[in-house]
């Protein structure tokens, strides 16, 4: 049986109501440093546009700041949307940061649009045509950036070589992670060589998937062996009864998106009120619990991806419970912070 070794973060920087997207942002940050100094592994921050209900709308501006105020971390995207960009400009932005914090960061990349069909409109620069359907295209470009990997001859092999945060050793460079919750993706990660991150919380189903990606998986010059994250929705408080509480005001924010209704994080209280209305919780999937539930059922979801490393997400309306929640689960865990040399280690 697989055992977890890793426990990392997937921060959406949750917008609870009566507050602003600035507080969010500053939440993430304070998160950011607890998880570091409780020894958490790794540290990403989503992409979502358009809504109340998430602040994180750049990762590429936030990691940057992440990374500074933290040691020990690695630090990423979870992720960016490459549909919406440039796969060089993605590849500058992230050849900065790794320049700057060498050894700590991640490039997670996902399909999805993080958006609503207007908001996709609206954050392109021609709106005249449809985006056409080249995430594959796309990808092997924004890979072949980060590896200078170019046929020779190629128009753009000198923009690889001029990629402005490049060092002498690759492992300092930003680490590639394909980001998922199909069998699709789960297949070009691979193919191509790449870590898997799975998305739990978003398909709960995603299982088989994981196992399709290990049974195809192609080594590549990055990773000799297949690599998977399992991003699971987790809430531990001291009691299970106090957890499912919390976890009200993400089930009642979620069963207002599948309305297409988005809100801010409620209250616990509003949040309750909403769910009893309904005769039934919102049906979010997740491991929520006291910490020895938690451990319990993040080891057995793990073991179903063959995960070696959970990355928990975690939304709440308090804050203050949000961090509790992590500070909780490293206990759990018995997390200990690495020593500067351990984690200048630890590429990937």
């Amino acid at each position: 049986m697989t055992e977890i070794v890793r426990l990392s973060v997937l921060d959406q920087s949750p917008v609870a109501e009566g507050s602003t997207g600035s507080q969010a942002l500053h939440n993430t940050l304070d998160l950011a440093r607890t998880v570091d100094a409780l020894g958490f592994h790794r540290y990403w921050v989503a992409e979502h546009h358009g809504g109340p209900s998430l602040a994180g709308a750049s990762p590429e501006v936030l990691i940057g700041p992440l990374a500074a105020a933290t040691e020990h971390l690695r630090v990423g995207s979870g992720g960016v949307m490459l549909p919406h960009y440039s796969p060089l400009k993605v590849a500058e932005s992230f050849s900065i940061l790794a320049g700057l914090f060498p050894g700590r960061i991640d490039v997670g990349i996902g399909r999805a649009s993080g958006t609503d069909p207007m908001t996709t409109q609206a954050l392109q620069r021609d709106r005249e045509h449809r985006l056409p359907d080249d995430f594959t295209s796309q990808l092997a470009e924004l890979l072949a950036y980060l590896d200078d990997d170019f046929p020779a001859g190629h128009p753009l092999v000198r923009l690889a070589a001029a990629l402005p945060g490049r060092g002498a050793d690759r492992a300092d460079g930003p680490q590639p992670w394909l980001l998922g919750s199909s069998a699709q993706s789960a297949i070009w990660a691979a193919e191509l060589g790449l870590p898997y991150a799975v998305a739990d919380f978003i398909n709960a189903d995603a299982a088989p998937n994981a196992q399709l990606y290990r049974e195809r998986f192609q080594p590549s010059e990055r990773l000799a062996h297949p690599q998977v994250i399992a991003a699971i929705w987790t809430i531990v408080a001291e009691s299970d009864e106090e957890a499912r509480r919390l976890a009200s005001s993400a089930q009642m924010t979620f069963a207002m998106l599948r309305r297409g209704r988005l809100i801010p994080v409620p209250p616990v209280e509003t949040a309750l009120r909403f769910l009893k209305s309904e005769g039934k919780d919102a049906g979010r999937r997740g491991v929520v619990g006291s910490p020895g539930a938690v451990h319990a059922g993040l080891e057995q979801r793990a073991a179903e991806y063959g995960a070696e490393e959970v990355m928990a997400v975690t939304i709440t309306y308090d804050h203050a419970a949000r961090v509790r929640s992590h500070e909780l689960l490293a206990e759990a865990f018995d997390l200990a912070v690495p020593s500067p040399l351990v984690a200048a280690a630890a590429h990937l």
